[in-house]
């Protein structure tokens, strides 16, 4: 039996889904007629349930793709979960984890963070625009997820408003215009990440990383490609998801660190001085 308020997904014959919290005495009314939930809680992970038409519901417990594939409403398009993984691994984004975004629009990448963070750690959100802002933290609420997630409507243009957070990642449409905030904003030597459609706007980026305080800057991006999951004609999908964006990736300098090239400009200053 399932804990009160968990996060189910409720999955149709046709494959509609649906996302609620099993809270007691909650009913969800569907095309195919009215589900308990408490049914679903009884029912448990993998159990079936019936609405009141008879329509039977598989109850399944939601996996972070399930929830930024299906239970993010879009206005805006989403980062794809291709992306997302890798952005997770080269920011480290764990538990405990502050990380600082820009550019949330329907959440689809907060809603990742707030996930991988756990309890115990923070994502401060950044949005000018009110109505993406809005929906972002509702798209939060509907998976439980509002809590660990901080959201300002700010303009970034002003700065950002935390100084100690462990990453930092912008879908933002000039991120070079804020390169100058970033040091400010996180722990020395934190990674950062970046997001962009189009190859002029990397070369952009790339002038204002290079000549500021970052170092290891990374540049790439990611393709899937779906195979047919028929055993006897193994072939390739027909479609694939290919470019989506550009990833792009930095670590802030830490303090004292210095090139290669301004090591060895010291080694011979000091050697010269023994001659």
């Amino acid at each position: 039996m399932l804990e009160p308020g968990q996060l189910v997904l409720l999955q149709s014959p046709k494959d509609k889904r649906y996302f609620m919290a099993a809270t007691p005495g909650a009913v969800l009314h569907t095309s195919d007629g009215v589900l308990s939930l408490d049914d679903a809680r009884q029912a448990g992970w993998g159990g079936r349930i019936s609405s009141h038409k008879g329509v039977p519901y598989l109850v399944l417990r939601p996996t972070l793709y399930d929830l930024v594939k299906s239970g993010v409403k879009r206005r805006t398009q989403i980062i794809y979960p291709k992306e997302i993984g890798y952005i997770a691994l080269k920011l480290g984004v764990g538990p405990g984890c502050r990380i600082i975004e820009a550019g949330c629009g329907s959440g689809g990448l907060t809603t990742a963070l707030a996930w991988f963070v756990g309890e115990s750690g923070r994502v401060f959100t950044y949005e000018r625009r009110q109505e993406f802002l809005d929906l972002c933290q509702a798209n939060l609420a509907s998976v439980g997820l509002a809590h660990r997630v901080t959201l300002h409507h700010h303009d970034i243009a002003q700065g950002f408003l935390q100084t100690d957070a462990d990453a930092l990642f912008l879908d933002v449409r000039t991120p070079w215009d804020y390169v100058p905030f970033i040091p400010q904003a996180v722990t020395p030597g934190a990674p950062v990440g970046f997001l962009l459609p189009t190859t002029n706007q990397v070369s952009d980026l790339l002038r204002a990383l290079e000549s500021g305080p970052f170092i290891e800057i990374e540049v790439l991006e990611i393709l899937l490609r779906r195979y047919k999951p028929v055993a006897d004609r193994l072939r390739p999908e027909d479609r694939m998801v290919a470019h989506t964006g550009y990833l792009v990736f930095a670590r802030t300098t830490p303090p004292q660190w210095k090139t290669p090239e301004e090591t060895s400009a010291e080694a011979e200053k000091i050697a010269l001085n023994f001659e």
